[in-house]
């Protein structure tokens, strides 16, 4: 039987739409320090624009979670670039402060479209952690060689806006090598009727998934909530220049490059369990230390310590939630989620950094980052591979799956999940039996003078022939 199971998309187009989707969250220190030190915004007030900018970002995501396989992803990745073009773009223009916010609003929705693209690819993806990883290698490049360019070219609050935008035109071209929406609809038609082994449309694993998208939000939520007044740290506690934090931030950056690559190379040898919850706690570590930090040494070694590690735990992540689910669905839920608690870090560091100050803000999120390492590492326990795809039964022994059902002592109508730790069921909608249709009969009937002519033709190669 023929494997009619689409292949999975190329891995380049969708690292170029992970990175202009990533790059607004990853230059957020040098936005809002800069939205602050242009705009007439005090610091809580510049931290609520960066909030509102990524709360854009995850109302696309959860928008686009289940419409991506109808529209297609070519038209939405371009949808969203040019929608994070033209909003960014609107930011820097000008200095007025409802285009500044709508422009924030718009591109941020934009990015959001690019990653929830992104994020349903790498699902379909025969190594998730490594595609994820690659577009993680990508954005901390591209954030880093932005984080030593702007500061040399001259203040105002709209280079890095202008940034971004330049980075979502750079992605166009990218976009070319997705599926277009006729033919991602004429791949779901095919997956829904030829295939004798299919999942069930409910989303599986609902608990793990919940669990995993709330714990992923408030994870990325105390990771922001730091990353958002980091700047500040650096220029009024610490006492460095812009130029000595646009370095520290590089360096971090470049460490977090060196992680992400380690971690692509490792692959699935340690699991899930060990990278998720042994890096959340060093990572708790590393913000209570950056927090904390009064010079250069000390504030320099826990940016760079917990950028090492951070790219590492959420590329795990990223596979967790792509593992859940291989249509993506939980892939953009959870990502969404995550986006969410990004949006809701910047303006919840300033806050906790007026209420506390910079120490006391970093024992709450050191805090925080240790309660969700325990539910984190429970579902990466829980879910120890990928669902079973359509005609991923037949690629990995050939058996029907009613053959594999029965040996295995599932339920009729199930099959076991290859290559978890425990025994696992996967829904299977039952296969129903269709009418053989056959296309009517035609017959052509030639006039009297086209059957005369027919007959001669007829007589005379038969003389010939003779």
């Amino acid at each position: 039987m023929l494997d009619r199971t689409p292949a999975p998309p190329a891995a380049w187009p969708l690292v170029a739409l992970f990175t202009s989707g990533y790059v607004a969250p990853y230059l957020l220190p040098t936005v809002v320090g800069r939205l602050d030190a242009h705009l007439p915004l005090s610091p809580a007030q510049a931290g609520l624009i960066g909030s509102v900018l990524l709360l854009g970002s995850a109302a696309a995501g959860f928008t686009l979670a289940s419409r991506i396989p109808r529209h297609g992803p070519r038209p939405l990745a371009r949808l969203g670039l040019l929608l994070a073009a033209l909003g960014y773009g609107t930011a820097a223009a000008t200095a007025q402060l409802p285009l500044v916010i709508a422009g924030a609003v718009l591109g941020g929705f934009g990015s959001g479209t690019a990653t929830a693209v992104a994020a349903s690819g790498i699902a379909a993806q025969r190594d998730p952690h490594r595609t994820s990883s690659l577009g993680l290698l990508s954005v901390s490049a591209t954030a880093g060689a932005l984080y030593l360019t702007l500061p040399r070219l001259g203040g105002g609050h709209w280079l890095p806006f202008a940034a971004i935008a330049l980075v979502a035109l750079a992605c166009w071209p990218a976009t070319g090598r997705l599926e277009g929406a006729a033919r991602a609809d004429r791949t779901d038609r095919t997956d829904r009727t030829d295939s004798a082994v299919r999942v069930s449309g409910r989303l599986p694993y609902p608990r793990a998934g919940v669990v995993l998208a709330v714990a992923l939000m408030l994870w990325s939520l105390a990771q922001n909530a730091l990353w958002g007044v980091s700047g500040r740290i650096g220029a009024q506690q610490a006492g460095l220049s812009e130029v000595t934090l646009g370095i520290v931030f590089a360096a971090a950056l470049g460490a977090g490059l060196l992680g992400v690559t380690a971690a692509s190379a490792l692959g699935a040898r340690l699991g899930r369990a060990v990278p998720v919850g042994v890096g959340t706690a060093v990572i708790a570590c590393c913000v209570v230390l950056a927090s904390h930090a009064r010079d250069l040494g000390s504030f320099a070694a826990g940016e760079i310590l917990w950028n090492a590690v951070y790219p590492v735990v959420l590329s795990y992540a990223i596979g967790l939630a792509a593992a859940l689910d291989p249509r993506g669905r939980w892939a953009v839920l959870v990502g969404s989620a995550s986006s969410l608690g990004v949006a809701c870090g910047p303006v919840t560091g300033s806050l906790l950094a007026e209420g506390a100050g910079f120490p006391g803000m970093g024992l709450v999120l050191g805090g925080l980052l240790l309660a969700v390492a325990g539910p984190m590492t429970a579902v990466a326990l829980h879910v120890g591979g990928r669902p079973l795809t359509p005609g991923s039964v037949r690629r990995r022994g050939g058996a029907p799956a009613a053959v594999l059902a029965a040996g295995a002592g599932t339920p009729a109508g199930s099959v076991p999940r290859v290559g978890a730790q425990e025994l696992e069921v996967v829904e299977l909608a039952p296969l129903r039996a269709r009418p053989l249709r056959l296309p009517p009969l035609r017959v052509l009937l030639l006039s009297p003078a086209a059957a005369r002519r027919a007959r001669e033709r007829t007589r005379k190669r038969i003389r010939t022939s003779a």
